[in-house]
């Protein structure tokens, strides 16, 4: 893992790059300090072509408790303070949401508040256990942040995501299977190796094809003739890269495909 970073660990090993959020004390709680840094890998890896998928995760015994309480309570903001700094956390956020490369979520622990927000930005969720996720905005008196009320109903839909959002409540592991917000269950000696291994699956996909599906997929709330002209479009454009002709070869030859899927 790179050093230089006071909140967070990156490091980039085989093509996938991992981001570490590293405050174990406060159960990795968001700070000014980690949303700087943060903000920084995502450019990183955006513009890192050799980088073809992220994994996202949390030191010690938790994924990220969401916002520091005593920061915010210490930060003397106004309204216009407030709207500002959520504004400019808006603008890496969107940029990890609309990375071009599969970013994988390795939540142990606690996922609460933008804690929540953020593993549901990811691609997959791989939970542990032991995971447990709350939109506890509520039970500070605020609105949930970091994106939420566009990925968490897009995820378990309108009425489930008012219910969650609207009580605060916790949600196990077993049940955030259910809802489809955790891909899959592990136990929590088992999670790094697991989000790794998906991880390290997409170096063999194609990053064209990854990138036109995460694009089309942003646009799926919308019209459907507009969707319909972004899929022929995408199409157009994989179907004339090499690693589509290379995949096709594979499976006429009965060779092994370049991507797989890990089994778990």
């Amino acid at each position: 893992m790179s050093a230089g970073y006071e909140r967070i660990r990156f490091g980039v090993e085989g093509g996938v790059a991992t981001l570490v959020l590293d405050n174990p004390a406060k159960r990795n709680a968001f700070d000014p300090a980690m949303r700087v840094e943060m903000a920084e890998v995502v450019r990183q890896v955006q513009s890192d072509p050799a980088i073809r998928a992220l994994v996202l995760t949390g030191a010690g015994a938790h994924f990220c408790s969401g916002g520091d309480l005593g920061n915010i309570a210490a930060s003397g903001l106004d309204n216009g303070g407030w709207r500002r700094r959520l504004t400019s956390l808006h603008d890496w956020l969107k940029d990890l949401m609309l990375l071009d490369k599969p970013v994988i979520a390795a939540v142990d622990g606690a996922a609460y508040g933008a804690g929540f927000s953020l593993a549901l930005a990811a691609d997959f969720i791989i939970a542990s256990t032991r995971a447990r996720f709350a939109m506890s905005f509520i039970r500070v008196g605020v609105v949930p942040d970091c994106a939420a009320f566009y990925t968490l109903p897009r995820v378990v839909g309108v009425q489930r995501a008012r219910e969650l959002m609207l009580s605060g409540r916790e949600v196990s592991a077993q049940e955030a299977l259910q809802l489809g917000i955790a891909t899959e269950l592990v136990e929590p000696d088992a999670l790094q190796a697991r989000a790794q291994a998906i991880a390290h699956s997409f170096v063999g996909a194609s990053p064209v094809a990854l990138s036109l599906i995460k694009r089309s997929l942003a646009l799926a709330a919308t019209d459907l003739p507009s969707l319909l002209e972004q899929e022929a479009n995408a199409q157009a454009l994989a179907m004339g890269t090499p690693e589509h002709r290379e995949a096709v070869r594979c499976f006429l030859e009965k060779r092994p495909m370049p991507f797989q899927w890990p089994q778990a």
